[in-house]
């Protein structure tokens, strides 16, 4: 990471919070954080004060839990509405209705912004499978920004289906083991 920020680079995610934590406590103050891995409601109190972007709202409980804790550190945290995009129960995620539900009850949430959405598709080799995934996501993002203009973030793409997510249209890619190298 210190290589990567020698180069120029701000913005990191992590997948733990236990790990994201430590590492904002001894790297640059200036870093950009982001949670980018499933988040549990009792884990939040340990990186609301310093994350800039939690990548995986998947229930109304964890934004309001994201949007108490922001209050106590009197911040506005970033947030991205985690959408199931994939066929694998594995993953975690809201459908169309729930996330319509939750960006409408976010109105009442002060400490919390939702400025997109995310998805992880289906692990597999199948491009067309993993295709109609990303735009099924990048569909259902257009349709609620017309609903709220600060959408603007349509996160989906790893490290082994960036390139597939970019040309659906992602606007955010997370490629870190590809950069880092797979995890321990």
């Amino acid at each position: 990471i210190l290589e990567a920020y020698e180069f120029g680079q701000r913005v990191f995610g992590e997948n733990k919070v236990q790990d994201l934590a430590a590492k904002a406590e001894v790297l640059p103050k200036d870093i950009e954080w982001h949670m980018i891995g499933h988040l549990q409601t009792n884990k939040v109190k340990y990186i609301a004060s310093f994350v800039s972007l939690i990548h995986g709202i998947d229930s109304f409980k964890l934004l309001k839990e994201v949007n108490k804790r922001a209050a106590q550190h009197n911040r506005v945290i970033d947030c991205l509405l985690q959408i199931h995009i994939s066929q694998e129960e594995t993953k975690y995620g809201l459908d169309k209705i729930e996330a319509q539900e939750v960006l409408e009850a976010s109105n009442t949430l002060k400490n919390v912004r939702i400025i997109g959405l995310m998805g992880m598709a289906t692990n597999t080799k199948d491009e067309l499978k993993v295709g109609a995934e990303f735009a099924g996501l990048k569909d259902l993002s257009i349709e609620l920004r017309a609903k709220n203009n600060n959408l603007q973030t349509c996160s989906m793409g790893m490290s082994g289906d960036y390139l597939l997510a970019v040309k659906q249209g992602s606007t955010m890619v997370r490629v870190g083991s590809a950069i880092f190298g797979s995890r321990n």
